[in-house]
């Protein structure tokens, strides 16, 4: 499962900065904003999947 939502995250990351980089382009700032955040959660997303596999190779 760990690599599902890894898979996940780096695709909601790529599509937040396509996201991003329109609203750039076409001067709309909500589309820009709202690419920033998928970045930021798909970021946070990564976070959580690393601090599971730092708990799993601890109790391992």
């Amino acid at each position: 499962m760990g690599i599902e939502n890894r898979v996940d995250a780096t695709l909601k990351n790529i599509e937040g900065k396509v996201q991003e980089v329109v609203g750039e382009v076409t001067g709309n700032p909500q589309d820009k904003a709202e690419g920033k955040a998928k970045q930021e959660a798909a970021q946070a997303q990564h976070t959580i999947e690393n601090i599971k596999d730092e708990v799993k190779k601890a109790i391992d």
